[in-house]
């Protein structure tokens, strides 16, 4: 089991927030998160953070914020961190109630949720189709065409261009877009956050 933990704590992990602010409190709140993300720039493994406003017309007045760290055992630092007891402090006045959250990690950092839904992963058995399906196809098509383009290098140089040039395309160009084409069949049960 040990052994089991040890490798999970290395994968990238994203948490998703989800905090409904009272009325009013709106610009507060906006700068809570200012102060907050800016303040974590300086934390090891940070790896960004974006947040989902409300509609203007939403009646309820929901702030999805999902942030990313580098790994478990850094996001933990985060968690347990004198930095987090004082804006979790100071947030108290400004929502209602505790946030939800889910955590990400492994293959569900690739996997993004659609817009203005709340789900807290998607299927692991559609994650490995879909991630099978994109990694074959690449290796088919950029895989084959990257060990052309370098037939008279040593087979590790090889090798390694190949792992780079299909992570890149995995990771920028194409599970973002697979996962937009693919989210009803993927998140077979997403509901909107905003009715």
């Amino acid at each position: 089991m040990a052994s089991v933990t040890a490798v999970h704590v290395h994968h990238p992990v994203t948490i998703v927030l989800t905090r409904r602010v009272r009325s009013g409190k709106e610009a507060e709140y906006e700068e809570w998160l200012r102060r907050q993300f800016a303040e974590a720039e300086a934390l090891p493994g940070f790896m960004g953070a974006d947040v989902e406003r409300p509609a203007p017309d939403a009646k309820v007045r929901e702030y999805t914020s999902v942030i990313r760290f580098d790994s478990v055992k850094n996001l933990r630092a985060f968690e347990h961190s004198e930095m987090r007891r004082k804006y979790l402090a100071e947030v108290v006045d400004l929502v209602e109630g505790d946030a939800s959250w889910h955590r990400l990690s492994g293959l569900e950092f690739w996997f993004t949720p659609p817009k203005g839904t709340v789900v807290p992963q998607p299927s692991r058995w559609r994650m490995w189709v879909v991630t099978m399906a994109t990694v074959y196809l690449l290796v088919m098509t950029f895989g084959q065409l990257t060990i052309r383009l370098l037939a008279g290098t040593p087979f590790a140089v090889r090798m390694a261009a190949l792992v780079v040039v299909q992570v890149t395309l995995m990771t920028y160009v194409f599970m973002p877009r697979v996962t937009r084409l693919m989210a009803r069949w993927i998140y077979p049960s997403v509901r909107p956050t905003h009715t």
